[in-house]
């Protein structure tokens, strides 16, 4: 018996084994997350897609680019959706989409469908993230998704050492250094120091570099600056850790013939269609000069008045009454009275300023008189988005500027306010959008 694995993008596969077909974080946009382009390039067969009939589609976690209501309302309704969330409220929106079988996901509870059998194990973050240990033919894989490696779960995978294949999150990700580049860290990119042990005590005969293809609009810096590990550093240098495996690159739509002797080439998923060159590779930049936020909110579109207005007015009212109703840790920067600068750009690359008096929870508009010792950025696209669309932190072009090396910058003022007690976001958007669609 053979276990056929296809990748669809991202942190998306397929996974077929005697007439069982599962999907798991199934992705079918491009971009997706607003701004996260297939990288490499990839359109998708929709036709296709909705003539598809899963036996379960499995999701490791509620973020948007591992569940996307946009793709989910290709599949039909029938489909089982496997979900592992803490929170109520994602089931509630994917059973609003339509769906009849939304079950949730137990760490260590086996789910069999089929002749698959899929066990959500428990990740560090196990308050959003789970891992997949997937067994058919005989065969352990063992998904690991983007998620760490918690201590006690790899002690309890050990026993089934050696792994078959392993599909492990090799992208790293500079979020701090993009945010805030006064604090980029520079040099050379590095793996995980755990990563040697944590593989070494897997000892998989496969390991697919997983969970990262994407890149951002084709004229980011991000690009050069978000992603620091290459397809090519990763596969050196788990090569040296693990001699005896194999590292296999999967790109959108390839599929492979797992057995219990080896590997093979299988048929590609149809309705993934490559688009160009496949084997493409990231290029880290350490060196990188930011351009300024003036310059990047003039690749956005104009937003209209009534956009404008809303994002706008957060600015000079909602944002007081979100962050007043918010509770501050008390070691933070926030504590000490200070002054906090939003500059919020528009499509021409002309800030307007709004200047805040911020102490501990209690925050108020100021004046010009006093010089800000924290400044915030942001096109004002991205923040109306961040408002009405869910947008995610790290496709917000947001910089933070001044801040002292030892505050935490997820303190910001306005990364707290958009970001806190937001959950689903935008999944709700997309159902919001979906639902006016179809009626």
């Amino acid at each position: 018996m053979t276990l056929k694995i296809s990748r669809i993008l991202h942190a998306g596969y397929v996974f077929e084994c005697d007439g069982t077909l599962i999907a798991f974080d199934p992705i079918f946009e491009n971009p997706f997350s607003r701004n996260c382009h297939a990288f490499p390039d990839v359109r998708f067969d929709l036709a296709q897609i909705r003539g598809m009939k899963p036996d379960a589609v499995f999701i490791s976690h509620f973020h948007d680019d591992h569940c996307s209501m946009e793709s989910l309302d290709l599949l039909d309704r029938d489909t089982p959706i496997y979900l592992y969330c803490l929170f109520d409220e994602l089931f509630a929106m994917i059973r609003e989409l339509g769906f009849v079988n939304v079950l949730t996901l137990k760490v260590d509870a086996p789910v069999q469908v089929g002749a698959i059998e899929v066990i959500p194990r428990k990740a560090l973050d196990a308050d959003v993230d789970s891992m997949f240990h997937i067994r058919a033919a005989g065969l352990n894989v063992l998904n690991v998704v983007d998620s760490w490696m918690d201590p006690e779960t790899l002690e309890q995978l050990k026993p089934y050492a050696p792994w078959d294949m392993v599909l492990w999150p090799f992208q790293t990700m500079r979020e701090i250094d993009v945010i805030a580049p006064s604090r980029a860290q520079g040099g050379a990119p590095a793996l995980p120091e755990e990563w040697p042990e944590q593989l070494q005590a897997l000892a998989p005969r496969y390991v697919v570099p997983s969970s990262c293809q994407f890149v951002q609009e084709p004229w980011s810096w991000y690009n050069h600056a978000l992603f620091p590990i290459t397809y090519r550093q990763f596969a050196d240098e788990v090569g040296a850790w693990l001699p005896g495996a194999a590292v296999v690159r999967l790109n959108p739509s390839v599929s492979v013939a797992l057995t219990p002797q080896g590997l093979t080439p299988a048929a590609p998923l149809p309705w993934v269609l490559p688009v160009g060159e496949q084997d493409v590779d990231y290029e880290y930049d350490a060196d990188i000069t930011p351009p300024p936020t003036s310059g990047i909110a003039r690749h956005f579109a104009p937003l209209s008045a009534e956009h404008t207005a809303l994002a706008l007015d957060y600015c000079r009212t909602g944002l007081l009454e979100k962050y007043r109703d918010m509770e501050l840790t008390p070691d933070s920067y926030f504590e000490t009275p200070c002054v906090w600068q939003l500059s919020v750009y528009d499509h021409d690359g002309v800030a307007r300023q709004f200047r805040y008096h911020v102490h501990g929870d209690d925050i108020a508009l100021a004046g010009d008189e006093e010089a800000p010792t924290w400044m915030t950025e942001i096109p004002i696209a991205k923040l109306y988005a961040g408002l009405a669309l869910g947008e995610s932190l790290t496709s917000m072009y947001m910089r933070i500027n001044g801040a002292p090396p030892d505050a935490d910058i997820v303190d910001d003022p306005l990364i707290r306010c958009l970001f806190n007690d937001a959950f689903g976001a935008y999944q709700s958007a997309q159902l919001k959008r979906i639902k006016e669609r179809t009626t």
